[in-house]
């Protein structure tokens, strides 16, 4: 079993991987009903809601993921912080972020996945798919998850019924009725304490903290970004403060220090490598960065995690 395991996760290098050596799993439209670019069904001992993405291993994936509990309390790994969900709760992992399935958890509820490119770009925008600053695990009142539920389960029946309506309409009125339940999604997220404060933030922040999620691997200087932005730095400095409550400069180190986190727990590839990746090609600098940052050398966080 644990073979099979290491082999439908991949390793470093392996089929499957990326450049990083995290297996990213791709949305499975073979197993969606008539091919459509979503899912929606129960959560449970079987195989098909989470396709063939291991439980137990580390990995990326290239969809949207909702799940939706009805029991708990259920732990889960996204981007090495544990989430806890229970009853009421709801979970929404985002493409590209490194998750993991709890050994010791049993999942109950119901699952959404859904295919970047199904949306069209302005039902994108306004849900906040990739909303990356939002904390995954939600925590809705009574009223607002029976409202969710009630948006799902709507979505569910028009996912299943797959016969009364030529494709072409059935994925119409897929498209609409998922929107309707993200934006129910969505504004939940930006109710909660943090969203509400990162709502404030104005379109610098939005700009930078885009800018740094394309760049972070090979500029980490707040000039270079003010400049490109075409903002000065003390603008910049104002506007990610008022979002974030700390410097351009720690948002940067935080986004730098994640990344080599990944590569460091979850692939085997050379410390001096996993500098390189993340914009330092000289691997004693990648370890005083990650030192000063950490309170850990690489080795001694790559160990601990052993």
């Amino acid at each position: 079993m644990a073979d099979e395991e290491n082999k439908e996760a991949g390793g470093a290098g392996g089929d499957g991987t990326d450049g990083d050596g995290i297996k990213t799993f791709p949305f499975p439209v073979d197993l969606s009903l008539l091919g459509v670019g979503m899912q929606v069904g129960p959560m449970g001992t079987g195989r098909s809601w989470h396709d063939r993405a291991p439980m137990l291993r580390v990995h990326r994936i290239d969809f949207h993921v909702v799940m939706v509990f009805t029991g708990g309390p259920v732990r889960h790994m996204v981007d090495f912080a544990e989430y806890e969900a229970n009853a009421g709760d709801v979970l929404w992992i985002r493409p590209g972020q490194v998750h993991r399935f709890s050994r010791r958890s049993e999942y109950r509820g119901i699952a959404l996945t859904m295919q970047p490119g199904f949306l069209p770009r302005a039902t994108v925008e306004a849900t906040g798919l990739y909303r990356y600053d939002l904390p995954p695990l939600l925590h809705p009142d009574a009223a607002r998850f029976d409202a969710l539920t009630a948006s799902l389960d709507q979505l569910r029946r028009e996912y299943e019924d797959a016969t009364t309506l030529p494709l072409s309409l059935h994925t119409a009125v897929l498209r609409h009725t998922l929107t309707a339940f993200l934006l129910r999604l969505a504004h939940l997220a930006a109710s909660s304490a943090e969203a509400a404060r990162l709502r404030q933030a104005d379109t610098t922040f939005t700009l930078f903290r885009d800018a740094v999620e394309r760049g972070f691997a090979t500029n980490h200087s707040v000039s270079a970004y003010a400049d490109a932005l075409g903002y000065s730095r003390r603008t910049l400095v104002r506007a990610v403060r008022a979002a974030t409550g700390e410097t351009p400069k720690a948002f940067i180190d935080k986004r730098v220090v994640l990344e080599a986190k990944r590569l460091l727990a979850h692939t085997g590839m050379p410390i001096g490598r996993v500098g390189a990746a993340v914009g330092f090609p000289d691997a004693a600098n990648f370890s005083k960065f990650f030192h000063q940052h950490t309170d850990m050398t690489p080795a001694a966080f790559r160990a601990e995690l052993g």
